[in-house]
């Protein structure tokens, strides 16, 4: 299959997925504001697709939160085979998204590297290269 057609359908399987969660989600113990799908990557034959979920904070919690939105993925097939005519609508498998965790962390090492630099005193010999 065409990998442009691919991408396109991991862009609308990824916005499909991310407003069927406000639909079938409806526990008490999940929330919802801290969830983003931040990828799809559907296999060729679209018989599945990896759904990488971002949760953020709720360290304690994520496992659990993950658990559920395995318990609800056959619901949120149901509603992407509803509003999306495909072929094969993919079996879901949810896992967790670290990178956008890690990307954080990266950011926040640079933004102190940076103020440590400009707090550190200029020093007159800097700059200057010796032989």
């Amino acid at each position: 299959m065409n990998t442009g057609r691919i991408k396109r359908i991991n862009e609308l399987l990824r916005r499909e997925i991310g407003e069927a969660l406000f639909h079938v989600m409806k526990e008490d113990n999940f929330d919802l504001s801290a969830v983003t799908v931040t990828h799809v990557i559907t296999s060729r034959n679209l018989r599945s697709a990896r759904v990488l979920v971002s949760i953020r904070d709720h360290h304690d919690e994520r496992e659990n939160m993950l658990a559920l939105l395995r318990k609800c993925g056959p619901r949120i097939q149901w509603l992407i085979n509803k509003n999306i005519i495909l072929k094969y609508t993919p079996r879901l498998s949810f896992e967790l998204d670290l990178s956008v965790e890690k990307g954080d962390q990266l950011l926040s090492l640079l933004s102190k590297m940076e103020q440590e630099e400009s707090e550190r005193p200029a020093h007159p010999d800097a700059g200057q290269i010796t032989t």
